[in-house]
């Protein structure tokens, strides 16, 4: 099994040809910690050479998809310049890596989904949330522009005038409506959420796999169309990482209080 080296990840084999990414960090709302972060940057390349794969799922333990990145791994980024290059390479990773992975991908979301889980959750071939889904994006409530994959998908599924709305003001998008504003495949309740994300990889594995996986390269030609966006996003991001308003944001997020922000807004 290639993925024993994988130490942040959990993996299983629900049936064969099925492969079960479990973001498991339990008491934090599988918040992503940097060794996460690491292994979701690479852990496509490997999934795409496995023979013994030909569905991957992502979900989340415990009720929770993921809270996003611990606030430890943002306190580094905001201090260390090296940190915040290799994120940047990483999520960067992340994105194309799901991006051209030719397996399909299903992501099953319940609870919080937020940041690079986000990431994965709405890049995924066949996105499918639930009633308890939080999804939301809070780039902007932290200080940074928003970079790790809204700009680039957002748009795309959603339309403009509401990925501007959400982006810019983090509003919370619950998982009905996400369904209804076509930001996910499907909404279904919590207790069918697993049994169904497993009968679309069903579903999915029984079909041609030279046919789905050409398919789904030729539909991903829109995302790398917008790779360009994509990569201004996240070089803003990073940026943003450099300044003063990504530490007011985490230090009001600690303390549970309105931030306020100093940064210059003439950029």
């Amino acid at each position: 099994m290639p993925y024993r080296d994988y130490t942040s990840l959990d993996f299983e084999f629900p049936e064969p040809g099925i492969l079960r990414i479990v973001f498991n960090t339990p008491g934090r709302l599988n918040a992503v910690s940097a060794a996460q972060h690491q292994d979701l940057a690479r852990v496509w390349g490997d999934i795409d050479r496995d023979p013994d794969v030909s569905v991957v799922i992502v979900t989340g333990a415990d009720g929770a998809f993921s809270s996003g990145g611990d606030f430890s791994m943002i306190e580094e980024m905001a201090t260390d310049f090296e940190a915040r290059i290799q994120t940047m390479r990483e999520a960067r990773d992340i994105v194309y890596g799901v991006v051209n992975c030719s397996k399909p991908i299903v992501s099953a979301m319940a609870g919080p989904a937020v940041g690079a889980g986000l990431a994965v959750g709405l890049l995924a071939d066949v996105s499918i949330a639930t009633p308890s889904t939080r999804i939301v994006d809070g780039h902007t409530r932290l200080g940074v522009a928003a970079g790790d994959h809204g700009v680039l998908i957002w748009p795309l599924l959603c339309g403009m005038a509401k990925a501007k709305y959400h982006l810019l003001t983090c509003e919370p998008v619950s998982g009905e409506e996400a369904e209804r504003m076509g930001l996910v495949a499907l909404c279904v309740p919590d207790e069918e959420l697993q049994e169904r994300a497993l009968a679309v990889a069903r579903k999915l594995a029984s079909l041609s796999p030279s046919a789905v996986r050409w398919t789904k390269y030729a539909l991903n030609g829109w995302l790398r169309t917008a790779g360009p966006i994509f990569d201004v996003s996240a070089a803003y991001e990073t940026l943003g990482f450099s300044g003063p308003d990504v530490r007011e944001g985490v230090a009001s997020l600690r303390e549970k209080r309105r931030p306020t922000f100093t940064g210059p807004a003439d950029s």
